[in-house]
């Protein structure tokens, strides 16, 4: 089965001639519901047939050099061989006798990834599902910490018994605007609310302003509140935008407030020969975010959380007598993980290392960052078009139609991805929609990009004549 797969996507490979069909829900949501799924097929062969019809004929091709949307990369073949193993053995890491040498190839991976970014030797970390995870994971060992740390102050000044769930409603999270929206998201599920998020002024850069932190932190402590974390991002979505983590960081430890880095979409500058500078700073963190399934090029999913400190993750340990008991002596990943099955994801990056080496996927993620560059430098240059934002840090362009109204750039969006021509995102810059190019195809090249920016002023000219 799996070399009649691999045939037959070979082939759908070789034929994909854009990023997407345009299908439409009313395109595919029928014929998915007409399937009666309590009659199979005849063969495996005929239900292949059928996923070919009704997922493949219209999937998303993020490989295509015109995909140009989210921050979806093209994946390393060697991770993909990677899955085939670890999805036909279905390793479960999370305990020792599930997993083995599982374990082992993971927390390497970690340790490593933890040297990369600097954290010192009592850094440990644990993959997750990606970084909406990671960051919750990071936010809730930020959370208890605080929390513990709160009821000893309590307790050394009164004799009034505290419980932790009246600090809860104390606590507060800072992040810049243009931070990740799972920081909020994050607040609600672990019992904070969306209130506790403090938004920090950003600069023209998008970049958090350090001294409006300080004075945020300061503004808390004055109402009788508690700092529990900073959220410092290093690659924000919509901008590519690094906040100044050095500064953010002299600032997180005058205050003795967690320091937490969402790298998920700039970790590649870790193995980047050209850009490293850029998370100068990263090496203080008390928690790091990091998806290899971004800047890495693994498939999802792929990605981690790292502590500075291991003891930390003591609060996400639970021990269960079948599982992983107190007294047990193997390593057990379960007690550092929100997860208890697990799939073995860190195979794919392993594969990926020892078959390409760092310095490749550094200079692959070079490649779409200095393309980004030379995208908006075309587009500046340009009268059709009017660029959005400063030139990104990382890999990301916005722009607009010049003159175009939103709805002007939402037809030309739709036009664009209908035609099969190319695939752009959208957001909002100021409350005006801009469109958005996320570039992590490093065999994308400008003379890519040019003729979907031509399409987009075509076909937003034909929405400006027909309104």
């Amino acid at each position: 089965m799996i070399a009649d797969v691999a045939g037959r996507l070979a082939d759908r490979f070789a034929a994909v001639d854009r990023p997407w069909t345009g299908a439409a829900p009313a395109d595919l949501g029928p014929a998915i519901a007409a399937v009666d799924l309590d009659r199979p097929l005849a063969s495996f062969e005929d239900a292949f047939d059928e996923v070919g019809e009704l997922y493949l004929k219209d999937a998303v091709w993020f490989h295509h050099p015109r995909y140009l949307a989210h921050l979806n990369c093209p994946v390393a073949l060697p991770a993909v061989a990677a899955e085939t193993v670890l999805a036909a053995v279905n390793t479960s890491v999370d305990t020792w006798d599930q997993s083995a040498g599982g374990t082992f190839i993971e927390q390497r991976l970690i340790d490593w990834t933890a040297q990369r970014i600097g954290l010192g030797p009592d850094a440990d970390g644990v993959f997750t599902s990606g970084g909406t995870q990671s960051n919750l994971h990071a936010l809730l060992l930020a959370r208890d910490e605080a929390v513990e740390n709160a009821l000893l102050k309590h307790r050394l000044e009164s004799d009034t018994p505290l419980r932790g769930v009246e600090v809860l409603p104390r606590l507060r999270l800072f992040a810049s605007p243009h931070s990740h929206f799972s920081v909020v998201k994050a607040a609600r599920l672990l019992g904070l609310g969306e209130e506790a998020v403090i938004t920090v002024p950003a600069d023209d850069w998008f970049r958090m302003n350090p001294a409006a932190l300080d004075a945020a932190i300061e503004t808390c402590r004055e109402q009788g509140l508690i700092p529990a974390a900073v959220v410092a991002t290093a690659g924000t979505t919509d901008f590519g935008s690094v906040d100044p983590l050095g500064p953010i960081a002299e600032v997180t430890a005058a205050h003795r407030v967690w320091f937490h880095v969402d790298a998920a979409y700039g970790c590649g500058v870790l193995v980047s020969r050209k850009h490293r500078g850029l998370l100068g700073g990263i090496e203080h963190a008390d928690s790091v975010t990091v998806d290899y399934h971004k800047s890495f090029f693994q498939p999802v999913s792929s990605s981690a959380l790292l502590v500075r400190d291991r003891a930390s993750l003591r609060h996400v340990t639970h021990h269960a007598d079948y599982l992983n008991p107190a007294e047990a002596v193997f390593p057990n990943q379960v007690d550092k993980s929100l997860q208890t099955t697990r799939r073995f994801d860190a195979l794919k990056l392993w594969m990926t290392l020892r078959t390409l080496g760092p310095d490749t996927l550094g200079d692959m993620f070079d490649r779409v960052c200095a393309l980004a560059d030379q995208t908006w430098d075309w587009l500046a240059s340009d009268p059709r078009f009017e660029v959005a934002a400063p030139p990104s840090q990382l890999s990301t362009v916005l722009f607009r139609l010049a003159g175009a109204d939103d709805d002007t750039h939402r037809l030309a969006r739709e036009a664009l991805a209908a035609s099969g021509e190319g695939m752009v995102a959208a957001t909002k810059v100021e409350g005006r929609t801009a469109l958005k190019l996320t570039l992590l195809n490093p065999e994308t090249g400008l003379a890519d990009i040019v003729p979907v920016l031509e399409a987009l002023a075509r076909h937003g000219k034909k929405a400006q004549v027909a309104s």
